[in-house]
């Protein structure tokens, strides 16, 4: 069965249509930190490389780089968290306001120091990364008051993008009270979730999980893989048994450099290959899938097609040095060229 042809006009109808969408992001924020140089020696005291430093940015990153990909979509987008009462969150909220991102939903906690995730890179390549954070879960203080924030605010929008990277913002409890809220409200809720958390994940709308990711939620070992996705026995086995155990109403798998597999109960799987033209960088491409896909969808998109421009968008974020976004014309450009 083949692929749907998304026409330019039809994606040019559901861009238009996000720019009136309003999305909710919560999980963990972090900033990140990038440190750019040039590499021309190996340091005397260690087999190390020395980098010449040359400048650095700053990024909103983690559920604040799904945020902003939404932002960039021309959605209204509202970010929820906790983060520290320090430097680095200044500087986080700075980076949002400067984005057009609500950052009235982060909680300070003084018990927490807010994520930051610096990464050296000298000729286009990473070298090191050093990450700055706090990873215990949430108190039941902190997460009555995000979810009595995040309560007022579903009601009057489209969907719900929980971003779990391990870092203690996302517990079962939170989790729990957005599924109720947002199945209250007829709110769509995705997830791009964590397998070390054991989270019951049942009664989203989307997860997106990478083939990793997959087996591990499946609780099945990943012995052996194929280059076509849909010849691949043991992937089809974790597709089926997620959808069966979780019942959401899309399994996403992104695949790297095979692209996606879309999985919907009793429907065939759809093989969704990757349209990237050259990959510099897949750091945050996951962030952009899951924003894309769920913008589109609620903007009026079907599942499918929401798959292929989320695939679209992802294509041409790793293109990219850095964590990066897509704007409306260079998305709208990939479905003309």
């Amino acid at each position: 069965m083949s692929l749907p042809q998304l026409t330019a006009a039809r994606v040019r109808r559901i861009l238009n249509g996000a720019a009136k969408i309003r999305v909710l992001v919560v999980g963990d924020v972090m900033l990140d930190h990038f440190i750019w140089g040039s590499v021309a020696r190996i340091s005397p005291e260690a087999p190390v490389p020395v980098v010449e430093f040359e400048r650095e940015s700053f990024m909103p990153g983690g559920a604040a780089n799904v945020a902003r990909n939404l932002a960039a979509l021309n959605a209204a987008t509202e970010l929820y968290g906790v983060v520290g009462r320090d430097d680095a969150a200044s500087q986080l909220k700075r980076l949002l306001a400067h984005h057009h991102i609500g950052c009235r939903g982060l909680v300070g906690a003084n018990a927490r120091s807010t994520s930051v995730k610096t990464r050296i890179v000298a000729h286009k390549q990473q070298v090191v990364r050093i990450d700055r954070e706090t990873r215990d879960g949430l108190d039941g203080a902190l997460t009555r008051r995000l979810v009595g924030a995040l309560e007022l605010a579903i009601r009057d929008s489209a969907a719900v993008i929980v971003g779990d990277y391990g870092k203690g913002i996302v517990t079962q409890p939170l989790l729990d009270e957005l599924k109720r809220s947002c199945r209250q409200h007829g709110v769509w809720l995705s997830m791009d979730p964590k397998p070390v958390h054991h989270l019951n994940l049942a009664g989203l709308s989307l997860i997106t999980p990478n083939r990793k990711e997959a087996f591990e939620l499946a609780n099945l070992p990943d012995e052996t893989s194929n280059r076509d996705p849909l010849a691949d026995t043991k992937l089809m086995n974790v597709a089926d048994r997620l959808l069966n155990e979780l019942r959401p109403a899309v399994i996403l798998i992104t695949l790297g450099e095979l692209g996606m597999l879309f999985c919907q109960l009793e429907q065939k799987p759809f093989h969704i290959p990757t349209v990237a033209q050259e990959v510099f960088d897949v750091s945050g491409a996951g962030d952009t899938v899951i924003a894309t896909f769920t913008l589109a969808i609620a903007a009026g998109a079907t599942p499918l097609e929401a798959a292929i421009i989320s695939n679209h968008a992802a294509g041409i974020v790793v293109g990219k040095i850095g964590t990066a976004t897509v704007g409306p014309p260079e998305l709208l450009a990939s479905f003309t060229g």
